[in-house]
């Protein structure tokens, strides 16, 4: 297998959860130019999955690891649509709320899995990544 796809794959994936707790903790303090920024790379990263989803179809990898990469985009298109192309309050709407919110926790179980797939000292990254995320998200959440 080609390492350099796995390494894009790691990467975009730490890369992503990342962006996810800063545009949590962005929204929180209620600096909505920094979270259109930190938005804008969540969503170009649209750009190295599409790159590994490709190599792991030429390389004929695992349908786990083609599916979840499939997953994964499929996230971040369904992201760009509802919040940068139609503009609608989804996340007012429980039921596309609910769903997005299923897709999404799809997407990063996906890229968990993939990563500790291939490389299992960077799957522990990815995790350890995740977890800030889910504080980040508890600080959002938290009423103060």
């Amino acid at each position: 297998m080609d390492k350099s796809i796995d390494v894009i794959f790691v990467y975009s994936s730490v890369i992503f959860n990342i962006s996810v707790s800063a545009l949590y903790i962005a929204t929180k303090l209620g600096d909505m130019a920094l979270v259109q920024v930190i938005g804008g790379i969540v969503i170009s990263l649209t750009v190295p999955f599409t790159i590994t989803l490709l190599g792991y179809l030429k390389e004929k990898a695992t349908k786990k690891t083609i599916i979840s990469n499939g997953i994964i985009l499929f996230y971040l298109f369904l992201e760009l649509l509802l919040d940068y192309i139609l503009r609608i309050p989804f996340r007012e709407i429980l039921e596309i709320h609910v769903t997005y919110i299923l897709i999404f926790y799809a997407a990063l179980f996906s890229m968990m899995s993939v990563s500790f797939e291939k490389n299992k000292k960077m799957g522990y990254v990815v995790v350890i990544t995740f977890l800030i995320l889910v504080v980040s998200l508890v600080y959002y959440l938290l009423p103060f």
